[in-house]
């Protein structure tokens, strides 16, 4: 008799933490670099039913079919796809255009990935559009990975996020500006080469630390647009190289990929669903009130 209220208490609770990622995704809609996250649901083990004391069957039951016995949210994946750029003029604010590939080896041709960055092959393996990253390090000196290129310089020439993160140069050191040099006065390349023309005479000052992520869904989301790699070699990263189809632009900034419109209509589907579900345990409720006091006291 309790089938169905445990199965829409794990309906709530998916819904719910559904909720909370759609929310999360519509407040980080102004936040640069934000990428966008999916939860992913799955149904619990199937059952089979089968009607007991069938006198039709030999064994005396007969199979109905299966069904689901509930539902839970597995994991939370966030979707890599390139978000708009848009011009703010500050030489200390870069973006990344990353149109990266990877060829089957099966057939040697370029794949081709859907609009969330994935392709499935025909033996089932799943695999994604490798992206680039901008490579810093935290105040635990660990290299850290983000598409927000909001960057700025302090009092002792350090090249900082706007979480106070060093920038991280091709070489994997912080990048430290010389005594008086402003960011100002540098212009950068497609290749992320920061270039002073002090005299007329064009010197790379240092090289922005650009990772390649052969495989991002291997990294692990921290919040505030980090990411953490727990393993380098399965994530397949290294440094861009001048083949790769990335480039970093200068006075530009990449948008949040949130579809403001599509986030609204789930986040009204969750409650929608969070309801319906709270409604089968009131009924569930009344049914065991009755059963415990009404049919009780006959």
């Amino acid at each position: 008799m309790l089938r169905g209220l445990y199965t829409a208490a794990s309906g709530m609770i998916t819904e719910q933490r559904r909720h909370d990622t759609v929310t999360q995704n519509i407040s980080n809609i102004n936040t640069p670099g934000y990428k966008q996250v999916n939860a992913v649901s799955h149904t619990f083990p199937e059952v089979m039913i089968s009607l007991m004391g069938d006198a039709q069957t030999a064994g005396g039951s007969r199979k109905i079919g299966k069904l689901g016995m509930g539902v839970f949210a597995e994991e939370s994946l966030p979707m890599f796809v390139q978000g708009d750029l848009y011009e703010t003029n500050k030489t200390s604010d870069f973006s990344l255009i990353s149109s990266l590939g990877l060829t089957d080896p099966a057939t040697g041709q370029p794949i081709v990935f859907d609009v969330s960055g994935k392709y499935v092959t025909e033996d089932g393996e799943v695999m994604y559009r490798p992206e680039a990253f901008f490579s810093v390090l935290d105040n635990n000196d660990q290299v850290r990975y983000t598409k927000d290129g909001r960057f700025k310089v302090n009092s002792a020439g350090e090249l900082l996020t706007a979480m106070g993160y060093q920038v991280l140069d091709a070489a994997g050191n912080p990048i430290v500006l010389a005594a008086g040099q402003s960011i100002d006065n540098l212009k950068s390349d497609s290749m992320g080469r920061l270039i002073s023309y002090d005299n007329n005479t064009p010197q790379v000052v240092a090289t922005l630390g650009v990772s390649v992520i052969n495989k991002p869904q291997e990294l692990v989301r921290e919040g505030n647009g980090m990411y953490r790699a727990d393993n380098e070699e399965a994530a397949g990263i290294r440094q861009l190289d001048q083949a790769d189809a990335a480039e970093v632009r200068q006075g530009y900034l990449e948008r949040s990929n949130v579809d403001t419109a599509q986030a609204m209509v789930d986040l009204m589907a969750a409650q929608r669903a969070y309801e319906s579900n709270q409604k089968i345990i009131q009924y569930y409720d009344k049914s065991l009130d009755k059963a415990v006091n009404e049919i009780g006291r006959i």
